[in-house]
C-alpha cells in the first residue's frame, strides 16, 4: 500500500458554498439547564460556519477549497475573511453585503463535548445569486453545500451537475422543502441525524434511510456521531454503517463540517465510497480530540497514517 502523494499537481480543487460565521466558542462543565450565570473555563473565537469549516478541513487534509457565502461589509466581516484566508481557503468569492451585520455565533461545549449553538443570521443579508462564479465550480473537481444560504447552494449544485463533477450537499436542520429541494439536486446528499429524521419522520438511520431514497436518486447517507455513518448501498439494497475510530472526545462542534469536507475531498480523489467514508470518519473523529471547533481539523498525515496502520489507506488518483 502506497500513502498518497503530497504533490501540489494532485491537490484537487473543491468549491464550498454556504455559512460562514464568527464563532465564540465557550467551555463549560455542564451546558444551563436554566437561567443564570456559568463561568466558562476556556473561550476561543474563530470564523467558522458549515461550509467554511469544510473549507479549512479540505485544505488541511491536502486538498484546496473556494468559498462562496455572504458577510456583512462590517468588522466581523473582514475578521471572518481574515480567519479563513489564514487557514488557507480562497475568500476571493465571499460576498460583502452593506448595511448588514456579519453572521454570528455563540457556542457552549460541556465536559463531555457535546454542545449547544445559538447562530444569527441577519435577515437582510443578501439572498441574490448573479454574482456567483460559476466558472470556479466548472473548473473544480467537486462541490460541497450547506443549507443555510439555500437559494446559492441550488446554482452550485446545479452547476457541478452540468459540469460533471460530485456535488455533495451537507444536509443539516432547515425548512424541509429547502432540504429536499437541494438533497434532490445532489449527486451525494449527507444527512445529520436529526435532519434524517425530521425529513423522513422516522427515529433512527436505518429507518430513515429507505425513506430518503425514495425521495431521491443520487446517493444518500446519515451521519450519527459515534456510531458513524450509515449509507444505502443501491446495487445491493442494503444499508451499510461503518464506525469511526475510539477518542477521547472533547469538543463534537465541527466534526460533521469536517466530515463533509473530507468525504467530498475524497471523492474528488477517485476514492470509491466506502473508502470517502472511512476516510472522513477517521477526519471527524481526530477533530473531537481538541476543543475550538473547525480548529481540531487534523493534517493529511494524520489521517493517512491512521487508515495506512490498520491496513485501510488506498492511493489517491
Amino acid at each position: 500500500m502506497n500513502l498518497p502523494g503530497s504533490d501540489i499537481r494532485s491537490r484537487k480543487r473543491v468549491v464550498c458554498s454556504g455559512a460562514a460565521t464568527f464563532d465564540t466558542i465557550y467551555r463549560m462543565d455542564v451546558l444551563p439547564s436554566g437561567p443564570g450565570k456559568l463561568l466558562p473555563t476556556d473561550a476561543i473565537q474563530v470564523a467558522h460556519g458549515m461550509a467554511s469549516s469544510a473549507a479549512a478541513a479540505i485544505v488541511s487534509l491536502g486538498g484546496t477549497s473556494t468559498l462562496f457565502a455572504r458577510v456583512g461589509a462590517d468588522a466581523v466581516g473582514d475578521t471572518i475573511i481574515r480567519d479563513l484566508s489564514d487557514a488557507g481557503v480562497d475568500c476571493s468569492f465571499v460576498r460583502r453585503c452593506e448595511g448588514v451585520r456579519s453572521p454570528l455565533c455563540a457556542v457552549m461545549v460541556d465536559a463531555v463535548g457535546e454542545r449547544l449553538v445559538v447562530p444569527f443570521y441577519d435577515p437582510k443579508l443578501e439572498r441574490g445569486t448573479d454574482w456567483l462564479p460559476l466558472d470556479r465550480v466548472m473548473a473544480a473537481d467537486a462541490a460541497l453545500v450547506d443549507v443555510r444560504w439555500p437559494e446559492g447552494a441550488a446554482v452550485v449544485l446545479r452547476a457541478a451537475g452540468d459540469a460533471g463533477i460530485p456535488a455533495v450537499l451537507d444536509a443539516d436542520v432547515g425548512p424541509r422543502e429547502a432540504i429536499v429541494g437541494l438533497a434532490k439536486l445532489a449527486s451525494h446528499a449527507i444527512f445529520s441525524e436529526p435532519a434524517a429524521n425530521f425529513v423522513s419522520g422516522e427515529s433512527e438511520p436505518s429507518k430513515a434511510l429507505p425513506v430518503l431514497a425514495k425521495m431521491l436518486d443520487g446517493f444518500v447517507a446519515v451521519t450519527a456521531g459515534a456510531d458513524g455513518c450509515y449509507w444505502l448501498d443501491r446495487d445491493s439494497g442494503t444499508i451499510r454503517q461503518l464506525r469511526p475510530p475510539t477518542v477521547v472526545v472533547v469538543d463534537t462542534l465541527a466534526a460533521g463540517d469536517v466530515f463533509h469536507g473530507a468525504f467530498t475531498l475524497a471523492l474528488a480523489e477517485g476514492m470509491t465510497i466506502e473508502d470517502c467514508i472511512r476516510f472522513a470518519n477517521v477526519a471527524a473523529a481526530f477533530k473531537c480530540r481538541t476543543f475550538g471547533g473547525r480548529l481540531g481539523a487534523p493534517i493529511r498525515s494524520e489521517v493517512d497514517a491512521m487508515l495506512f496502520n490498520t491496513g485501510e489507506v488506498h492511493e489517491r488518483q
